[in-house]
């Protein structure tokens, strides 16, 4: 049997142990290329204020969907593990609306990523003409929103809020 040379040998060691290690890990919808982790959000505040807001302009309250929040999820955690912002990267807004339940209704989808807080993320949606334009949609009256944290990609945060009627 050949000797392994010191350096052979500590690699051969240390590929052991990260093999080992792996396969200690959690198992993990969005894969094991980007760590990430869904943020606890207070979605009855969230919706608080955005019914604030409508009403500000003359529009009825929406409220929480458990639906819409899964699908808000979904689509958080699909840019946050890319590592950025599309609204194709979950597939097609559409479907992802159909596998909601939501067919059929008016819906949209704000994304954003990089904001520490709901306020803030807020603040740009309300700055910005299109996803402004979506809060504001007469017909919506539900809503799901969601944040997921990646630290090791440049925004950091990806959040999600997805608005339907109903």
């Amino acid at each position: 049997m050949p000797k392994l040379s010191s350096r052979a040998f500590a690699y051969v060691v240390a590929a052991s142990v990260a093999v080992t290690l792996a396969g200690c890990s959690a198992p993990t919808l969005l894969g094991p290329d980007t760590p990430t982790s869904v943020v606890i959000l207070d979605e009855q505040a969230a919706a608080a204020a955005i019914s604030r807001y409508r009403a500000q302009h003359g529009l009825g309250p929406v409220v929480i969907d458990t639906s819409l929040i899964r699908a808000a999820s979904y689509q958080a955690a699909s840019n946050a593990k890319a590592g950025r912002l599309s609204h194709e990267i979950g597939g097609t807004f559409d479907a992802r609306m159909a596998e909601a339940g939501f067919g059929r209704a008016y819906a949209a989808e704000n994304l954003s990523a990089g904001s520490n807080t709901f306020d803030e993320v807020l603040a740009r949606w309300k700055s910005s003409p299109e996803h402004n334009k979506n809060m504001l949609m007469p017909q919506l009256k539900r809503v799901g929103i969601a944040r997921v944290d990646a630290p090791g990609t440049r925004y950091k945060r990806f959040w999600a809020l997805v608005l339907a009627g109903g």
